[in-house]
């Protein structure tokens, strides 16, 4: 018995009419209108605080201009005077200093604690406490930098600070130090303070990324005898690929671009000890009124990252492609 119900017509070689490709046509064109409104105001947020900043910024660095008045056109006199300023250049070491403190160093040790608490803290002692734990290395990320520097800066004060009167307790005097005043000392102390600022990110991220992996493995090493650390170096690591990927690369332009912290603790010194080349740009726009000299700072440092950040993206493209 044939069915009531009625078929559409199709077209001669069974598709669709051609009316009804016209009317697919035009709602698949509405909806990708819709979607351009949406990222409307993202591109025109982009382009006023991105773009024309960036542009004004890099004109300026073509100028020789105190802050006030009419800037005067110089060419390339800024980024020649930069190739031979020994003191940027000696920012920019310190600034690799900044990477180890606040990229490779956070990493690894991000990667150590993230496994202890999924694969310790978590099973042993409940997620509960996993969880408070991670919130309290994160804290520091969320504090504001002002906050959290001015706490460290009576931590480490020579006189009174709490570190020094710690060591003095223990018997330690020989060790006591004006940690942020001596400038043997002062990049350490720095680096030592922005490990404790930036261990929060990767533990968080990687913590997140080994809820995606597969227990079975784990399960089937532990099994065949392997013990915490093989498991974590053979299973877990190769696995968690992206996310180091991404941990790597977010920290190393924040390494980059770091000021906050240097500017409450230090203000660069003592002596440019802990200088960092956008701190170097701030004294030229506002101490020394140079600002075509720090427009062209921040224009080198800028492009820097933004080569840093597509190179490191197209090396993830590739190794995925390769894995996939």
């Amino acid at each position: 018995m044939t069915g009531l119900a009625t078929k559409a017509p199709a077209g001669a070689d069974g598709g669709p009419t051609p009316s009804r490709r016209r009317r697919a046509g035009a709602g698949r064109s509405r909806t990708d209108g819709s979607y351009a409104l949406y990222l409307l105001p993202g591109a025109l947020a982009f382009l006023v605080v991105i773009v024309v900043p960036f542009v004004m910024n890099t004109g300026i660095s073509f100028t020789e201009w105190s802050g006030v008045g009419t800037p005067e056109f110089t060419g390339l006199d800024n980024y020649e005077k930069l190739i031979g300023d020994e003191d940027f250049w000696e920012s920019f070491r310190h600034s690799l200093a900044m990477v180890v403190a606040m990229a490779l160093v956070p990493t690894a040790l991000g990667l150590v604690l993230a496994s202890a608490l999924f694969d310790v803290v978590a099973k042993h002692a409940g997620s509960r406490w996993a969880s408070a734990l991670r919130a309290c290395f994160y804290l520091p990320q969320v504090l504001p930098i002002a906050v959290a520097g001015i706490v460290w800066s009576w931590i480490l004060a020579p006189e009174n600070g709490s570190l020094n009167d710690l060591l003095g307790a223990v018997g330690l005097d020989s060790l006591q130090q004006d940690w942020l005043g001596d400038p043997d000392w002062a990049l350490y102390s720095v680096m030592a303070v922005m490990v404790w600022v930036q261990i929060g990110f990767p533990l968080v991220i990687f913590m997140s990324g080994l809820q995606r992996l597969d227990p079975a493995l784990h399960e089937a090493a532990e099994l065949d005898g392997a013990g915490w650390w093989r498991r974590f170096w053979h299973v877990t690591l190769p696995q968690l690929r992206p996310e180091i990927a991404v941990v790597l690369l977010w920290c190393t332009i924040a390494a980059l671009k770091v000021f906050g912290m240097v500017y409450v603790l230090t203000g660069g010194g003592p002596g440019g000890s802990t200088n960092v080349p956008s701190y170097f740009a701030y004294q030229n726009f506002f101490e020394n009124f140079q600002a075509g000299y720090g427009a062209a700072v921040s224009t080198v440092l800028t492009i820097l990252i933004m080569v840093l950040a597509l190179v490191a993206l197209r090396l993830q493209t590739r190794a995925e492609d390769e894995a996939g």
